[in-house]
């Protein structure tokens, strides 16, 4: 069994990745297992943010890692709260208080188009010159009123039309075969078997 580090102590991403990686024999461990601290996220990509995610627990653990940045951008506030998407609304994180202010922010605004944006990123160690980095998007609206009881973040206000209900409204088996995420762990899994020979 390969072992990976999750440069994030989120259960519901441990989840995700643990069923997803698993067939490859690898076994997931949450950073927060090992005492690693949360990484710095100066940056203003979600590719450098991830970066340092990745190397800052690789170093911190002597362990392969991955990490996940991931977030809301809206059209009509010119791709906000983008990074800023768990701290939209400031200190301390708030899930509640951040949709409050992505609605407040949309008043009047015609435009709803928005889309989860995810970058991953695996290291096999901290200085590994080449990262596996792979991006997945999910495109929907947002609505004024909040739907559903599942997924977290923004969920019960990302609209999908296509399915006419929010991403929180989807099952997890659902949401986890169409969302950023999803997508993004798939084409992560392809090139880690491919140049990792797992």
């Amino acid at each position: 069994m390969l072992k990976i580090v999750l440069a994030s102590n989120n259960k519901g991403k441990l989840r995700e990745f643990g069923a997803m990686l698993a067939p490859l024999s690898i076994e997931i461990h949450p950073q927060g297992e090992f005492h690693v601290s949360e990484a710095e996220e100066p940056y203003g990509t979600f590719l450098e943010n991830c970066l340092a995610k990745a190397r800052h627990a690789a170093r911190s653990t002597g362990l392969p890692a991955i990490a996940d940045d991931s977030g809301i951008c809206v059209d009509a506030l010119g791709g906000a709260p983008g990074v800023l998407s768990a701290r939209f609304a400031g200190e301390p994180k708030s899930d509640a208080r951040n949709n409050e202010k992505l609605v407040e922010s949309l008043k009047g605004q015609a435009n709803r188009r928005a889309h989860y944006t995810c970058v991953l990123v695996a290291v096999r160690h901290a200085d590994d010159p080449e990262p596996i980095i792979a991006e997945g998007r999910w495109y929907g609206e947002v609505a004024d009123t909040p739907q559903g009881e599942g997924g977290f973040g923004y969920d019960p206000y990302f609209y999908l039309p296509q399915y006419g209900k929010t991403a929180a409204q989807l099952t997890a088996d659902e949401k986890n075969a169409v969302s950023h995420r999803g997508v993004a762990l798939k084409k992560l899994v392809e090139e880690m078997k491919t140049r990792w020979m797992l």
